[in-house]
């Protein structure tokens, strides 16, 4: 992946605020010629300790994504006051920008 793209990716993830959550999509829309499955990647390769939100990243249809930290990524996002649905989505206000 072009290090510049990377380089957006993680910026972008860094300004989520607290409480909100935004799509792999949309954080792609915002950079130089991502695509959702790079930012996806560039969250896979993150650095064991890295203290970005990456939690705050969920799916366009607002739900959290397949992963092996979805349970932690609920936590989190419920500890942020973010409300699941029955369905497991998000409120589609909850999202940013």
């Amino acid at each position: 992946m072009n290090p510049d793209v990377r380089e957006q990716i993680l910026t972008i993830i860094s300004e989520i605020p607290s409480g909100r959550v935004t799509s792999y999509g949309r954080i792609a829309a915002m950079t130089d010629g991502a695509s959702a499955r790079m930012v996806a990647r560039a969250l896979r390769d993150l650095p064991s300790g890295h203290e970005l939100p990456w939690f705050r990243v969920v799916t366009a249809s607002r739900k959290l994504a397949d992963h092996g930290g979805a349970d932690e990524q609920r936590k989190r996002l419920i500890d942020e006051g973010v409300a699941f649905d029955e369905r497991g989505r998000i409120a589609q206000e909850l999202f940013w920008p």
